[in-house]
């Protein structure tokens, strides 16, 4: 029932799914609105109108068994499992599973128990009011998928038209990146994000350790805020540790050595590669369009934790470092970025205004 104000743009964008499809392709359809069910057998993507027949049949009531209805997803993609190709669950809801399996670890656990069958799990999150947002992320996560939100027919045709691809197919599974930074160049380093993400040092080899899954046309963004050697780091003072090796630093200016693991889809070993002697620095304004703008990105995301927070940029520096960036924008991405930055920027301003009006009213 929570879904039902969700129905039309759920429909809308996997119509936008369903035109591209074709002969090669096959797809069924599960609702688990109280109890689960077959809304459509594997049908050919050629029979477009059939397929869309049964998404105007989706109605949204009742309560919901997600976890019955994700093992009779499961079960279909397993009998129609194409060897080769692209096997997947794709699963639209908020999140509001509240009959069935309901427990939150027991729900991972049935996810990391069907993926060993080769099928793997894409999730789209819809809604606003009941969005279970970080435990549809984690059931992605486990399920060697990608997490979507989709708010708008505009954002259902990104994740599903122009990236379908790299939400669809996967090309490297478990991938690992460890960056080693010189204390020679920098003495505190803090990655920016990714809490969800993040391994003990010893699990980078362990290839039973799950890691996340790289997409066709995938590219991953890693942002380290750095103090350089010679610069206070934040806190206090600590003293040298007695029975430690002093730390071995290394000349000529390189500033880090970053290795990455993964394996090939369906593999059980993974493979390395690492690139080091990294000496390029320069400053904000010097770097490249791509970082300019991953940075503002980034800057942006830490700003809205803390809207009146005094460190990192401020949204009137955030906007200027995304407004210099050159770089094509045939889909419009940076110039909406621009206008959620603008946006947040008028409601903080509207939210410290009311803060003091409260403050001076009780004073």
């Amino acid at each position: 029932g929570s879904m039902s104000d969700q129905l039309p743009l759920l429909r809308q964008g996997l119509r936008l799914l369903v035109n591209d499809l074709d002969e090669r392709d096959r797809i069924s359809i599960v609702a688990y609105a109280g109890a689960s069910g077959l809304v459509l057998p594997s049908t050919s993507g050629a029979d477009k109108q059939k397929i869309r027949d049964a998404l105007d049949q989706l109605e949204a009531g009742g309560s919901t068994n997600g976890g019955q209805g994700i093992a009779l997803a499961y079960a279909q993609a397993r009998a129609h499992f194409v060897q080769g190709g692209v096997n997947r669950v794709l699963l639209a809801s908020d999140g509001d599973f509240n009959v069935g399996v309901t427990d939150h670890d027991e729900l991972i656990g049935l996810i990391e128990q069907q993926r060993k069958s080769g099928v793997f799990l894409s999730v789209l999150g819809f809604g606003r009011g009941n969005l279970n947002d970080a435990t549809m992320e984690q059931l992605a996560d486990k399920g060697n998928g990608n997490y979507a939100y989709i708010d708008s027919a505009r954002e259902a045709r990104k994740v599903l038209v122009e990236q379908a691809a790299g939400t669809l197919v996967t090309i490297a599974s478990d991938v690992k990146l460890q960056v080693e930074w010189n204390p020679a160049a920098v003495s505190a380093y803090r990655l920016i994000g990714y809490e969800n993400r993040r391994l003990a040092a010893q699990d980078f080899k362990d290839d039973r350790k799950d890691a996340g899954e790289l997409g066709s046309g995938h590219a991953v963004t890693g942002l380290y805020e750095v103090i350089p050697a010679g610069v206070p780091a934040p806190g206090g003072a600590v003293d040298p540790l007695r029975f430690q090796r002093p730390v071995v630093t290394s000349a000529g200016g390189e500033l880090f050595t970053v290795k990455l693991r993964y394996k090939r889809p369906g593999g059980e070993v993974s493979s390395q590669v690492e690139l080091s002697d990294i000496k390029t620095a320069a400053k904000v304004s010097e770097a490249s369009s791509a970082f300019r703008m991953a940075a503002a990105v980034a800057a942006f995301a830490e700003r809205l934790r803390a809207p009146q927070g005094k460190d990192g940029l401020d949204f009137a520096a955030i906007y200027r470092l995304a407004a210099s960036v050159e770089l094509a924008d045939p889909l419009g991405y940076r110039k909406e970025f621009l206008e959620l930055v603008r946006k947040a920027e008028a409601l903080s301003g509207a939210t410290a205004r009311a803060g003091k009006l409260v403050d001076d009213e009780l004073g």
